[in-house]
């Protein structure tokens, strides 16, 4: 068990780095095939430490949803992708859009991650890796470092697969701005 976690926040480290460098698109192609643009986004349900304990993607039908895949809680790329997101929540909360991040760890370190960085949207515990590979976003043990657009409809609008956490948040809030002033 402390080889494997060892072992991911190793992972977890080198993928942080390779984002910083902006090379993740080699990366991001181990992670499978990614699901089609303007197409419905595969469905999902899976835990959270939040609500119900339980999150669909079907629960936010006539809201945009942000869905953003990440490697590790407490790791520092993805602490400061976290931290971007809800320092930006209000903005996206005043677009009708929801934040959702997934990532393999448990609802108990999601629990413990939200408490820690103050995170006020909801994290989901992908532990299988099955929705991570839905959407082309798993390597190994864990999930790459992808963020999924989804319209109110359902339907998947854009895909971010070199995301740069310390920029990713504005990036997804100006792409939004541009595809709600299209529709």
């Amino acid at each position: 068990m402390f080889g494997r976690r060892v072992l991911s926040l190793f992972l977890a480290f080198g993928l942080t780095v390779l984002t910083w460098f902006n090379t993740t698109y080699t990366a991001a192609a181990l992670g499978g095939a990614q699901p089609p643009l303007n197409q419905p986004a595969p469905q999902f349900t899976l835990p959270t430490n939040t609500g119900d304990g339980e999150i669909s993607l079907s629960d936010y039908h006539g809201k945009w949803v942000v869905l953003y895949f990440y490697p590790q809680d407490f790791t520092p790329g993805c602490t400061l992708e976290a931290r971007r997101f809800q320092e930006d929540l209000a903005k996206f909360e005043a677009k009708n859009a929801q934040i959702i991040g997934v990532s393999a760890d448990d609802i108990n370190s999601h629990a413990e991650f939200c408490d820690s960085e103050g995170l006020k949207f909801p994290l989901l515990a992908d532990t299988t890796g099955k929705v991570s590979k839905a959407y082309g976003s798993w390597l190994g043990s864990m999930s790459l470092r992808h963020t999924y657009l989804i319209d109110p409809d359902g339907n998947l609008r854009d895909i971010f697969l070199g995301v740069r956490p310390a920029i990713h948040s504005a990036e997804v809030l100006a792409r939004l701005d541009e595809l709600q002033q299209n529709s």
